[in-house]
């Protein structure tokens, strides 16, 4: 087991917890993905040791480690983690499970909600809400990934509403977490179920979600707010190619 990092108390204390209770939740939530919904990782096993790769190589280098991923459901976080690792790798190593941070109207209506969040190393934040308040958010997910952490962001800030990556759309505070990570590593995840034509609250029961992970470092001369811009359009332009790479592959398929 991981020797627990210096982290804030707040946040030490929840990772804690969430580890605890790791071998009676993490199960229950793969089980209702796999069985209940129907859901299969098309090349999971592949993409597991490619990011087991940039895992270790982050290690090494001693350098941080974020993980960036398109957005079309409401529950992208779980299967972005799902489709990294198998659920005994998280929990013997929990600190490798990504903290994330949900649209708070969506996870924070109930005290359920509010728990099992906790418990999952989520850190709520309001979309559009007040810029200091998200800027507070943004600064708590920069101090757990420079100390080690892994944490899953959004780039393009909330669902796609075309059903498509959209570089334009690249919110600025995946930027501001990017740049102030010296050397940070981006783990740039494409997730989509073969049935998904645009967004909505989770994938068809019984789809295929393709996946795939590529590593990037981001880099930029600019200063200040238009650094962040252009280290995000970075990040989401990638996640575009991606996508694209991804629409290519199916084709033929299509076209039989």
């Amino acid at each position: 087991m991981d020797t627990p990092r210096r982290l804030p108390w707040n946040h030490l204390v929840q990772r804690e917890v969430g580890r605890l209770l790791a071998p009676l939740w993490m199960p229950l939530v793969v089980a209702i993905m796999r069985f209940y919904m129907g859901y299969r990782l098309a090349g999971r096993d592949a993409v597991r040791e490619k990011f087991a790769r940039i895992r270790e190589a982050r290690k090494a280098a001693g350098t941080p480690l974020l993980v960036c991923a398109n957005h079309l459901t409401l529950i992208d976080s779980f299967l972005v983690a799902w489709a990294l690792a198998p659920t005994w790798r998280y929990a013997l190593h929990f600190d490798e499970l990504p903290w994330n941070t949900p649209e708070r109207t969506n996870f924070g209506s109930n005290w359920r909600d509010r728990i099992s969040t906790w418990l999952m190393k989520c850190i709520p934040i309001t979309r559009g809400g007040a810029r200091g308040e998200v800027g507070a958010v943004l600064d708590r997910v920069v101090a757990l990934t420079r100390g080690g952490e892994v944490a899953l962001i959004f780039p393009e800030g909330g669902r796609s509403r075309s059903g498509r990556v959209e570089v334009e759309n690249a919110a600025w505070g995946v930027g501001r977490i990017v740049g102030a990570l010296p050397d940070c590593q981006v783990a740039c995840v494409y997730l989509r179920g073969r049935k998904q034509k645009s967004w909505g609250a989770v994938p068809e029961k019984g789809d295929v979600l393709d996946v795939d992970v590529t590593c990037i470092e981001p880099k930029s001369d600019a200063k200040g707010v238009r650094r962040s811009r252009d280290l995000a359009r970075q990040v989401v332009a990638q996640l575009a190619t991606m996508e694209s790479a991804h629409f290519a592959r199916l084709e033929p398929a299509d076209a039989g």
